[in-house]
């Protein structure tokens, strides 16, 4: 199995428009972060697309992708939800629906937000074309769909008022825009060996995201051999958190791949440049609202 993650960054990417920060000004390529979002692929040559953020087809030409086969929404918030109709390549080429597998209680909102998609009585212009997507609701409690194959088990968290749905396949957990994780959670994470967390930054505790300290405390409770972070901010670069974090937690970066294959858990791509800075404190940084 194969996790890329296409992009680690939280809304507003990074760097920030007007930011002149040392991490929105670095040199280091891993300091630069785009709106979530990742795919997931196994021997057979099935892919999972997590998320579909504005960024969306940006990431898939420079990941090679030419091949989505299901998609998989954690929640509805913009950064994750509205590069949607990127999607309309893969349907246009193979001339079928995408399975698209979402919250039950989500169908309604994204119907109604992209009714030009899920209307069936909405039908394109001559000479233009639709992403052609096959909603399926996933229950928060159930075992989960079987999609390409592989049963994905859904994995609810908290985020706000909203309740975002991670998942596990094999022994891969993923989760993003939590700010715990609910015992129901942890029990179908144990014996998980990667596991993906977000993180904000350090300190300055957010009411629907983890910080990286509240991040790596949970990744202590769920003990994977490896935890990568993802959903970062500008306040902390890749090289301080690289320093700062503990051997088995790391962060992620757009394009790193990791693979999961057979005893061993290895990065594949890791071949970025040395970091051009080492960041700066995170309590120096201007905190300004709504930056996650």
């Amino acid at each position: 199995m194969r996790l890329t993650f296409l992009g680690t960054g939280t809304s507003f990417g990074v760097p920030v428009v007007g930011c002149d920060c040392p991490v929105c000004s670095s040199s280091d390529p891993r300091d630069q972060r785009t709106r979530h979002g990742a795919l997931v692929s196994w021997e057979e040559g099935a892919t999972l697309l997590v998320d579909t953020p504005p960024e969306l087809r940006l990431q898939l030409l420079r990941e090679g992708v030419d091949r989505v086969d299901a998609v998989w929404f954690t929640h509805g918030h913009a950064d994750h939800l509205h590069g949607i109709d990127d999607l309309r390549i893969f349907s246009l080429r193979t001339r079928k629906s995408v399975p698209v597998f979402v919250a039950s209680g989500f169908r309604d909102e994204i119907s109604q937000r992209f009714r030009y998609i899920f209307d069936p009585e909405v039908r394109p212009n001559q000479g233009s074309s639709k992403p052609e997507l096959d909603l399926h609701d996933v229950d928060e409690g159930g075992e989960g769909p079987l999609i390409m194959g592989r049963r994905v088990q859904p994995l609810a968290v908290p985020h706000g008022s909203l309740t975002v749905l991670g998942f596990r396949v094999g022994d891969l957990g993923y989760i993003t825009d939590a700010k715990t994780l609910p015992p129901a959670t942890l029990e179908r994470l144990a014996g998980v060996r990667l596991l993906v967390l977000n993180a904000l930054w350090f300190g300055h505790p957010h009411p629907s995201h983890f910080n990286v300290e509240e991040a790596v405390a949970m990744a202590e409770r769920v003990g994977a051999e490896r935890t990568y972070l993802t959903h970062l901010t500008h306040r902390a670069s890749h090289a301080e958190l690289e320093r700062r974090l503990p051997p088995t937690v790391r962060p992620a970066w757009d394009g790193l791949t990791v693979e999961i294959d057979g005893s061993r858990i290895r990065e594949i791509r890791s071949s970025s440049p040395e970091p051009g800075l080492t960041g700066f404190p995170a309590s120096s940084h201007p905190h300004f609202r709504g930056e996650s």
